[in-house]
C-alpha cells in the first residue's frame, strides 16, 4: 500500500440498472436512455457494461471467473479487497447560471425525463454537485447578490437573480434524488469588495473580509429557506487566478485565504452554529504546496473540511501529497472539462474514464465535473473561453447531445455508490487503467478503461481469475455479487 493510500473501513453495495443503447460514433444519443435490468448472474460471474466506438454503457453477457491455478494472460489486474482507502462521496456537475438557463428552455416533460436520467438512484445517480455564488464565466450576465455601491452592512444583500431558474432547477433536482449533496464556490465576490472595482479580475481586499464572511451566511440561510441547503462552500473558484480582468474572477494570496478562513468565515459560521463545510484552494494540482502551508498556519485546520481540486495544471499524483501530510483530511474534485473545440470531443470517453481513474487513486473522495450543458456554441458564457458541458442541449430544437465525459462519468456513477470504499488493483501497462471498489452491500465494482489497441486482460480475485476481451478507445465496468475471496 502507497503511503498516501489512507486506510479506511469497508462497506458495501446497492442495487443498480444499465444504460443501453447502442449509437455509432458521432451521433448523439437521445437525451432519453433505455435502461432495464442486467442479465440475471449466477454466483461467480460478473456483469459487464461497455462504452466503445458502437456502444455505450451497454450491458455484456456475464463472464465467469475461473480457477486461478490455471496459467493466466500477460496482463493480470489483481483487486486485493484487504487494501481499503478512501470512502466515496459521488460524482456530478455544476449547475451553473448557463446550464440552469438552458435546462429551464426545456419542456416540463423533458426535463423531467432528463433529471430522472441524470440523477435517479437507480439512473446515472449524479449525486454531488456544485452551484456558484453569484456569477461564474459560464453565465448569461455578470452578477453578485449585492451589487453597487460598497455596501458592509450587506443591507442590499439579495438571491432574487437565482429564483427564476436556478433554484427552480437545484429543487427539482434534489427532488430526483434527495441524496444531493450539493457545494457553491463564488467566481468573484462582489466587484466593491475588491481593489479594482469590478467582479473582473482583480484581488480581494482585507478590509471587506469581514462583510464578505457574511455574505457567505446569508448566501447559506436563503437558499436554505427557498428550499435549497447547501453542504460545503469553496472560498474562491482557482484562487491564484485573476483571467486577465476578462470574466468573473478574484485574486486569493495564500496569506489571504488562510487569514479569511481563519478569522473571518470560520469563526463566523462557529458563531452561527453554520455546519457547512470549508473547503479550500478549489484550484490546480500543482498548488499542492499552498495547500499544505494553508492547513499549517496555525488556526487554519480546525475551520477546513475539505481541499478541492482542478485538473487543468500539474499531476493528480500531487493531490496524494497533501493526503500524505494529513490522512484525515478529505480531498474533492470540483471541477474539469473537455475541449470544446477538440474534434474528440464527442468520443473522449478513453481519456475520461483515464482521468476520473488517476483521480479516484489519488484519494478524492467526489468527482465533480464542470458544466452539467452548454448550447451548440458552448453558450451561455461571459468569459473568453467557452467551455464544454457534459451534454450539450441545441439552442433552437433543444435536442440533447452527450458528449465523451458523460459516458465515461457514467461508467462511474451508476455503478459505485456512496459510502463505497476504493479498494486495491494492481498492474500496469501501457494505455490501460484501472480502479476497483467495494460498495455499501459488500459488492464489487472495476472500471478498466483502454486507450489503446484491442487487448485481452485477465481480472484475479483472490484465486479466481476472468478473462476480458477489452475493446479499442474503450471504458468497461464490472460489478460482481461479493468482494469476498476464498
Amino acid at each position: 500500500m502507497k503511503k498516501s493510500e489512507t486506510k479506511v473501513s469497508a462497506s458495501g453495495r446497492r442495487d443498480f440498472l444499465k444504460a443501453a443503447g447502442a449509437v455509432t460514433a458521432g451521433i448523439a444519443a437521445s437525451s432519453s436512455l433505455s435502461l432495464a435490468e442486467p442479465p440475471l448472474a449466477t454466483p461467480g460471474t460478473l456483469n459487464v457494461w461497455i462504452t466503445s466506438d458502437e456502444l455505450r454503457v451497454a450491458a455484456s453477457d456475464p463472464i465467469d471467473w475461473l480457477d486461478a491455478a490455471r496459467p493466466h494472460g500477460q496482463e493480470v489486474v489483481t483487486i486485493s479487497p484487504q487494501s481499503k482507502f478512501q470512502s466515496v462521496l459521488g460524482f456530478g456537475a455544476c449547475f451553473n447560471d448557463g446550464a440552469c438557463y438552458l435546462f429551464n428552455q426545456l419542456s416540463a416533460a423533458a426535463r423531467a425525463e432528463l433529471f430522472h436520467t441524470l440523477f435517479h438512484p437507480t439512473q446515472m445517480s449524479l449525486n454531488v454537485c456544485r452551484t456558484c455564488i453569484g456569477s461564474a464565466d459560464a453565465a448569461a450576465s455578470v452578477y453578485s447578490f449585492d451589487d453597487g455601491d460598497p455596501d458592509p452592512e450587506l443591507k442590499r444583500f439579495s438571491i432574487d437573480h437565482d429564483r427564476a431558474y436556478i433554484l427552480p432547477v437545484l429543487r427539482e433536482a434534489r427532488a430526483v434524488n434527495p441524496e444531493l449533496f450539493l457545494f457553491g464556490s463564488p467566481w468573484s465576490p462582489p466587484g466593491w469588495m475588491k481593489d479594482n472595482g469590478s467582479m473582473l479580475g482583480g484581488c480581494m481586499r482585507h478590509t471587506y473580509m469581514p462583510s464578505y464572511a457574511k455574505y457567505f451566511v446569508r448566501f447559506l440561510a436563503d437558499y436554505a429557506a427557498a428550499g435549497v441547503p447547501v453542504q460545503a462552500i469553496t472560498i474562491q473558484n482557482e484562487v491564484d487566478a485573476d483571467q486577465q480582468g476578462l470574466m468573473p474572477a478574484c485574486f486569493w494570496p495564500q496569506d489571504y485565504e488562510a487569514e479569511f478562513v481563519r478569522e473571518h468565515i470560520g469563526p463566523e459560521f462557529e458563531r452561527g452554529g453554520v455546519k457547512t463545510q470549508i473547503w479550500i484552494i478549489d484550484h490546480n494540482y500543482n498548488l499542492w504546496g499552498r495547500a499544505i502551508a494553508e492547513l499549517e498556519t496555525e488556526g487554519v485546520r480546525k475551520y477546513v473540511n475539505g481541499i478541492a481540486w482542478h485538473g487543468y495544471s500539474g499531476e493528480p499524483e500531487m493531490m496524494s501529497r497533501v493526503q500524505d501530510a494529513f490522512p484525515d483530511l478529505p480531498m474533492h474534485w470540483t471541477e474539469g472539462t473537455p475541449d470544446y473545440n477538440d474534434p474528440e470531443y464527442m468520443k473522449c470517453w478513453a481519456a475520461w474514464g483515464q482521468k476520473f481513474t488517476a483521480i479516484l487513486r489519488n484519494s478524492c473522495t467526489s468527482v465533480t465535473a464542470w458544466c452539467f450543458a452548454t448550447d451548440e456554441h458552448g453558450k451561455p458564457n461571459i468569459g473568453p473561453y467557452p467551455c464544454g458541458g457534459i451534454l450539450t442541449i441545441d439552442s433552437k430544437t433543444h435536442a440533447i447531445y452527450h458528449c465523451g465525459q458523460f459516458w465515461a462519468l457514467s461508467h462511474f456513477s451508476r455503478f459505485v455508490k456512496r459510502g463505497a470504499v476504493r479498494i486495491d488493483s494492481d498492474g500496469s501497462y501501457k494505455d490501460l487503467s484501472h480502479v476497483a471498489f467495494a460498495n455499501p452491500d459488500g459488492s464489487l465494482v472495476v472500471i478498466l478503461t483502454n486507450a489503446g489497441n484491442a487487448r485481452t486482460t485477465e481480472l484475479r480475485l483472490g484465486r479466481h481469475v476472468a478473462s476480458v476481451s477489452v475493446p479499442p478507445n474503450s471504458v468497461m465496468t464490472f460489478t460482481a455479487s461479493s468482494v469476498a475471496v476464498e
